[in-house]
């Protein structure tokens, strides 16, 4: 029986994973799968140790399956890489203070390991991604629009969407009571196809590492489709309160 844990948004904080990771070993009904949706690095923490942690796992725990985050995308535009020069999204967040700390954070061999990861992971009738196939800053919450959230998960032909960019653990329902999509191109519109109206839904697995935050991560068993949110009593969260799951039918 497969037991899949899925996380987000180490941002460096090695502490955190580490507290993570003890609570999936505590688990009655083992891991088998590890997921980690991006920002394994960030500005603050060590990064380097992250990323050494999670290609080193111990004996017996899972082997984790990493994708690509925000952090790291904008390592590869620091790096040259790809995407944009000079990161300018992060200049734009963060300030220019942010390219000096993030070039010092992340060395240029761990760049190109961290190039080497997947953008997502389709698996089953799920996709895993840090943002959603539109990009890596997509930020999915419950409050984004039902039209939104519906254009994202047929996108990614997928039942359950993961996401960790917002840094928010909800379960977000979609239930088409009709929908339909044609594709426009400069030659011809293809006929409309009927999406169905079976329900389907979008999750926010949390945030691991972010200061100020909770660590928190999912657990999904693919045999039942069931997911619980999973908070973690870790020191350096004390005086912090992480956003509890919300739940809601778009």
């Amino acid at each position: 029986m497969t037991n899949w844990a899925i996380l987000s948004g180490i941002e460096g904080n090695l502490a955190a994973y580490e507290a993570v990771l003890a609570d999936i070993r505590r688990q009655r009904q083992p891991v088998t799968d590890l997921y980690i949706l991006g920002d394994l690095v960030g500005l603050r923490g060590d990064s380097e140790a992250v990323v050494r942690r999670v290609r080193e796992p111990q004996p017996g725990e899972p082997i984790p399956q990493v994708c690509t985050g925000w952090w790291e995308e904008q390592c590869f535009s620091l790096h040259g890489f790809r995407g944009l020069p000079d990161a300018p999204e992060l200049v734009e967040r963060h300030g220019l203070e942010a390219v000096k700390d993030l070039w010092e954070a992340v060395s240029r061999q761990t760049v190109r390991w961290l190039a080497d990861l997947d953008f997502g992971f389709h698996e089953l009738d799920c996709l895993l991604i840090h943002g959603s196939t539109v990009g890596y800053g997509d930020e999915l919450t419950p409050e984004t629009p039902p039209i939104q959230l519906c254009d994202r998960l047929i996108r990614a032909d997928a039942n359950t969407l993961f996401c960790g960019r917002s840094g928010l653990a909800f379960e977000c329902w979609v239930e088409p009571g009709a929908l339909r999509s044609t594709v426009t191109t400069l030659d011809q519109t293809t006929p409309p196809q009927e999406q169905g109206k079976s329900p389907r839904r979008v999750v926010g697995v949390g945030n691991v590492g972010r200061q100020g935050s909770q660590p928190a991560y999912v657990l999904y068993n693919p045999g039942t489709d069931q997911v619980r949110f999973k908070y973690i009593q870790h020191s350096s969260a004390k005086g912090f309160g992480a956003a509890r799951p919300k739940h809601r039918k778009c």
